[in-house]
């Protein structure tokens, strides 16, 4: 892959990872919830899920540096699937909870991945 789009990839799993982070470890606290907009009773009702969430989030953090590192075909390949993983789960996310979801998760995937393509 073209480094431009490997720096990308890496990008968005950083982004993944940092959302994990927030998911599983804080999520209770003031800047996640002022972030997901929550109030300390809902954050506190649903830690649980919050962290199930965070640890699918942590899949695709870790499925995006394997694309990043591992040899092609399979970089490439495993890139462009967690990539397409990343923009549908921000699609269902922007439907079902935050329009935000659509630029912070989606829009940066779709990038991502054509940078991916493109590099092929």
């Amino acid at each position: 892959m073209h480094i431009v789009a490997t720096l990308a990839v890496l990008a968005m799993a950083a982004l993944h990872a940092y959302i994990l982070v927030l998911e599983m470890f804080l999520w209770t606290a003031p800047r996640t919830r002022a972030a997901f907009g929550t109030t300390p009773e809902f954050a506190e009702s649903t830690r649980a899920l919050a962290a199930n969430q965070g640890l699918y989030n942590g899949f695709l953090a870790a499925g995006l540096v394997w694309g990043a590192i591992a040899s092609d075909p399979v970089g490439f390949q495993a890139s462009v699937f967690f990539l397409i993983c990343v923009a549908v789960a921000g699609v269902y996310g922007a439907a079902t909870a935050s329009r935000r979801i659509l630029f912070v998760q989606t829009v940066p995937a779709l990038i991502t991945l054509a940078l991916v393509l493109l590099a092929d």
